[in-house]
């Protein structure tokens, strides 16, 4: 019965990887303006980056708004594929069963598929959208507040990724208060980590871009930084 569910286990951690792959705002770009995503986007949407807005900025809203609803998909169907196939204990379950541990892992492994898709040379997106699908399954009412606080923020920062990512921070802060177990403390940050880790060069040549951190930020938050 182990060998059995560590099998299944291990199938759909895959599934989750090859679904996280669907390359949502490459097909969409295509069959709307029959060009390669991976070709358009200048500045913060990042040239070449397989994502909801670099198709919302050079595709259309429309179309944006299609990628998005299709990147969140992929997080929270994995889950629940998941869930359906392995049965999935409660997160409030003192005791970490190995279907609970096979469904975070394949939530992950479709942010992965999204960051680094194998149907399209291992070229991605940011993993956002379908961080947030996952989190939709997994802490329902700790992603509404983290969601919120993106509200919030948007006031401050006038950028939609900046403060979506901000306030998905908050997650594991609001797990933790929640009396939620370790690992759903520590599977945000994991997955938030992942992101960031492949953002980062990103944030680097901006930083030179800008040559200061100040010029950064206020360009970030699309204001004029000081003479």
């Amino acid at each position: 019965m182990i060998v059995n569910d560590t099998i299944t286990g291990l199938i759909v951690v895959a599934l989750g990887y090859l679904i996280g792959s669907f390359p949502s705002a490459y097909v969409v770009t295509r069959l709307v303006k029959g060009k390669d995503i991976r070709e358009l986007g200048t500045g913060h949407t990042g040239r070449g980056n397989v994502g909801a807005r670099n198709v919302f900025v050079n595709v259309g809203k429309v179309a944006g708004a299609v990628v998005a609803f299709l990147d969140i998909l992929k997080g929270s169907g994995t889950v629940l594929l998941a869930e359906w196939l392995l049965g999935w204990p409660q997160p409030s379950d003192p005791t970490l069963r190995s279907s609970l541990a096979f469904a975070l892992a394949a939530g992950l492994a479709a942010v992965v598929g999204h960051i680094w898709p194998v149907y399209i040379n291992f070229k991605g997106g940011a993993g956002l959208a379908t961080a947030i699908g996952v989190m939709a399954i997994v802490s329902t009412r700790e992603l509404a507040f983290a969601l919120s606080i993106t509200v919030v923020l948007l006031f401050v920062t006038r950028n939609v990724l900046l403060s979506a990512n901000l306030s998905m921070l908050t997650i594991p802060i609001w797990a933790a208060f929640g009396g939620l177990g370790w690992w759903m403390v520590i599977y945000p940050l994991v997955m938030a980590a992942l992101m960031f880790g492949h953002f980062l060069p990103n944030v680097v040549a901006e930083f030179r871009k800008a040559g200061n951190v100040e010029k950064l930020m206020a360009s970030l938050i699309h204001r004029t930084p000081r003479k």
